[in-house]
């Protein structure tokens, strides 16, 4: 069992800092934004900050393993968007990642809705 003086955890905490590449300002904003948050420890901010970074690369390796990018070793919004769509991991991103349509075959489409709708 080891113990940890207040010096110890200021000393490690730097170093702490670098594992990291989001700001955590920016997540601890976004964490404040919420009504039910008050206080925020900074081991859970810590913890957050890096499980958001985890996730995110998951996602990116994710979609382009699974997108067009690979060819031309890039990746796309496109790529993203199949990725929330096909996958049931990303399946709750879909509102936020939508894929892209032309604006044309988005009003054809929603005719064809209404149609349907007044035919019923």
């Amino acid at each position: 069992m080891s113990t940890h003086t207040a010096a110890d955890k200021d000393s490690a905490a730097p170093a702490n800092n670098k594992t990291i590449s989001l700001p955590i300002s920016r997540v601890r904003l976004i964490m404040k934004s919420s009504p039910d948050v008050s206080s925020i420890n900074q081991d859970a901010l810590f913890l957050t900050t890096k499980a958001t970074e985890l996730f995110v690369q998951y996602l990116a390796v994710s979609s382009f393993n699974n997108g067009s990018g690979k060819e031309s070793n890039s990746l796309s919004y496109s790529d993203l968007a199949s990725a929330a769509e096909e996958t049931d991991t990303f399946h709750f991103l879909t509102d936020i990642l939508p894929k892209k349509i032309l604006a044309g075959d988005y009003l054809k489409t929603l005719e064809q809705m209404q149609d349907e709708e007044a035919d019923n």
